[in-house]
């Protein structure tokens, strides 16, 4: 049997990538004039969130990099970066308390995957 929080890894990766997505998009969407170009920014910095959720640290690095060399030609800092990262955490796990309250198991495998997702971009803006 997986461990709580490789199974709640597992189904972040089978339902978070349009939350993720559309939560990216608003927080680009106030950032950016141009919808074409948030919406650019957004699929990017999903696929950021994709690599970190599976796992793939190399990849995320990369797609990181890229993610914060597109946000500088846009005039936006870290802190647009961190925002939209924070906004997308909390809605991850106001989902997770939503939908899986009646499931202690399922919640906690969640909670921890969240956990362990919020300790690795910590690492990834300490870096």
């Amino acid at each position: 049997m997986d461990s709580p929080i490789a199974e709640g890894l597992s189904g972040l990766m089978q339902w978070s990538e349009p939350v993720i997505f559309d939560r990216l998009r608003d927080a680009y969407s106030r950032n950016v004039v141009d919808p074409p170009t948030a919406w650019r920014l957004a699929r990017l910095h999903a696929r950021v969130w994709r690599a970190l959720i599976s796992g793939e640290m190399d990849r995320f690095e990369t797609l990181r990099g890229e993610l914060v060399g597109e946000l500088a030609e846009q005039g936006l800092d870290l802190d647009c970066l961190a925002d939209a990262d924070a906004g997308t955490m909390t809605e991850l796990l106001e989902i997770v308390i939503a939908r899986y309250r009646g499931s202690q198991r399922v919640a906690k495998g969640y909670h921890l995957a969240l956990m362990a997702l919020a300790g690795r971009l910590t690492t990834a803006q300490a870096a």
